[in-house]
């Protein structure tokens, strides 16, 4: 930006054309004169948008305060007319040999250099404060990312630990009331497990495996409970499987059978999972108990606030998350549009 920027000005004067339609050879040299004169006034003004744009500008404006950057802006631009004037001279006693004032081709090309070096500083001050903004609104958004992927980190290494907490109780309970069937349990859970912990490295991952690793927890729910509870799910995907974050999806289903189990009669899990090309819809309903006060433990509200707060990090403007809730019934409600 800056070459082409530079090459343009420099060019220009060159562009425009000497006037050759003239029958006047004062005048085609007056032109010629213009032509290079310009030119190399366009180059010796580069150092000064730099000494600007990258010395003045960060070192006072920022340091010292507007009145001593405005002063030695001032003092530049005084040392720059100073050297123009001799450009201007020079230039000229080379294009009329005899002729050193320059008259009124003096005066103007003063007005001249007075307009472009002031046009020079404001397009540099421009230059460098946006600049400088879109600097300093990089960094803080890049602050922000990092921030945020800290968080979903960190949300993401709660859902294991408080995962495991649950399943290891209840392979505990399980022990105690059907020990034949902690082995098949302990085979499940080390399926999911592996999951867990070489597949969930990844930002996101395919629906299939999030929906292989959801069948295989509710197997693992088949086998404890057995014939005690009725369990549906249905799911449907795409032909193009769609990506999603892992562990997304199982605080819903674990929250249904840690909450939608016990105390109740002919308990029920209905789990219905559907992917198209626009959007993912997830739903989990599940009965609830009537006893009142129900105790829980200290780790029970984890999975859910959790996944709220990883979908407002994640999808912020494209997730819809509802949930309802009445004396006897809870049920949930997800849907992702794809972007």
């Amino acid at each position: 930006m800056h070459l082409f920027f530079w090459a343009f000005l420099i060019a220009l004067p060159i562009l425009l054309g000497p006037n050759t339609n003239s029958n006047n050879p004062e005048e085609i040299r007056r032109s010629y004169f213009w032509i290079f004169y310009m030119t190399s006034f366009t180059v010796i003004n580069i150092p000064f948008f730099y000494l600007n744009t990258e010395v003045l500008l960060p070192k006072l404006l920022r340091a010292k305060g507007v009145i001593i950057y405005l002063l030695t802006l001032i003092g530049a631009i005084v040392f720059m007319l100073y050297v123009h004037e001799e450009l201007f001279h020079w230039v000229y006693a080379h294009f009329f040999p005899g002729n050193h004032s320059g008259g009124g081709a003096r005066r103007g090309a003063l007005m001249r250099m007075i307009f472009q070096l002031l046009f020079y500083a404001a397009i540099g001050t421009s230059y460098r404060l946006i600049s400088d903004r879109m600097k300093e609104d990089e960094q803080v958004k890049e602050q922000e990312n990092e921030r945020l992927k800290s968080e979903l980190s960190f949300l993401r290494s709660q859902i294991s630990p408080h995962f495991m907490f649950n399943v290891l109780n209840s392979v505990v309970s399980l022990s105690r009331r059907k020990p034949e069937m902690v082995e098949p349990v302990v085979v499940k859970l080390s399926e999911l497990m592996r999951y867990m912990i070489y597949e969930t490295n990844d930002s996101i991952v395919p629906i299939s495996k999030e929906l292989t690793y959801l069948e295989s927890y509710i197997d693992l729910q088949k086998i404890r409970f057995g014939n005690d509870i009725d369990i549906q799910f249905k799911h449907q995907i795409g032909p193009q499987s769609s990506s999603i974050e892992p562990m997304l999806l199982i605080p819903f289903v674990e929250n249904a059978f840690k909450h939608g189990v016990g105390f109740i009669e002919n308990p029920t899990i209905e789990i219905e999972l559907t992917d198209t090309s626009k959007e993912l819809t997830f739903h989990v309903a599940n009965k609830k108990g009537a006893v009142l006060n129900e105790k829980k433990d200290e780790s029970s509200g984890i999975g859910l606030a959790n996944v709220k707060r990883r979908l407002e990090l994640l999808y912020p403007t494209n997730h819809e998350l509802t949930v309802k809730e009445s004396d006897s019934d809870f049920e949930i409600t997800l849907t992702i549009q794809h972007i």
